[in-house]
């Protein structure tokens, strides 16, 4: 299925690329979240009309991204759990519950921008993690997993 991009996609293209997709992936996440048109001719058309409006708007939500990826980055965040007598957690920190510690500190973040490269965190430690925004925006954050007193 050939799509028009309406925004840039980090593993697809650019704003305005026609591109090929796999036909679930456009009609069941693309187009329904309003990032792709079906290119055909009365598509095409109409985001020629639209693309400086399109293009203005990219360029908001990348300065904001920039912004929020300035704002968390080298942020230290702290989590207690509760553990056995060598270290490993009884059950594990996952990308929840650090997006859920950083919205504490009063910054926003979505458990989806969250990447655990290991996986989810399962022992006592410091542990670096990524945060990826929207259009190629990143922030490495430290999370420290301490034992909860009990």
């Amino acid at each position: 299925m050939q799509v028009i991009l309406l925004e840039k996609i980090s593993s697809l293209g650019d704003l305005g690329e026609v591109v090929n997709v796999k036909d679930g992936y456009g009609r069941n996440f693309l187009i329904p979240k309003g990032k792709a048109k079906r290119a055909n001719a009365s598509n095409m058309a109409e985001f020629e009309i639209k693309r400086a409006e399109l293009e203005k708007l990219q360029a908001t939500l990348i300065k904001a991204s920039e912004k929020k990826a300035k704002a968390l980055e080298g942020l230290v965040v702290n989590l207690t759990q509760k553990s056995g007598p060598d270290g490993k957690l009884f059950g594990s920190v996952t990308n929840t519950d650090v997006a859920a510690a950083i919205v504490s500190m009063g910054h926003e973040v979505v458990k989806s921008e969250i990447r655990m490269p290991d996986g989810p965190i399962k022992a006592i430690g410091e542990f670096e993690l990524i945060i990826d925004f929207q259009h190629d925006q990143t922030s490495n954050i430290k999370v420290v997993v301490e034992e909860e007193e009990s």
